[in-house]
């Protein structure tokens, strides 16, 4: 089984967010991919339309998750399940960094509201 350890994880940068990924093909897994999102405080990241479902569990701070139009706040301990073709937008309005756990299936991919598709690395 392999393991990851927290030296290894492979850290990149987005929309003013930090994911850094510990599970993708690259490091052994065959069909899911998981990462932590790091959102500093004052962050409102691209809406964007995802292509898989993705689940959000919030580990610290607190986020405001819209959901197709809605928005839903969450703070530490809660969890957004984010299905197929929802278009979702996080934002931490809030004076201090959050961080979540991310879950999705390898090869997901997002698509912003100008038509720009991203296939995430942290994703594959």
């Amino acid at each position: 089984m392999p393991v990851v350890r927290a030296p290894e994880a492979v850290v990149h940068e987005m929309h003013g967010v930090r994911f850094v990924s510990y599970a993708t093909t690259g490091s052994g897994s065959k069909e899911l991919a998981a990462w932590r999102g790091e959102v500093p405080a004052g962050t409102r990241a691209t809406a964007h339309t995802v292509t898989r479902e993705e689940i959000l569990h919030v580990l610290t701070g607190s986020l405001r998750v819209t959901l197709d139009g809605a928005a839903h706040p969450l703070t530490a301990g809660d969890t957004a399940i984010v299905n197929a073709g929802t278009e979702i937008a996080v934002e931490n309005a809030t004076d201090e960094p959050a961080t979540m756990w991310v879950t999705t299936s390898v090869g997901l991919e997002a698509t912003l509201r100008d038509g720009t598709r991203i296939a995430p690395p942290w994703a594959r």
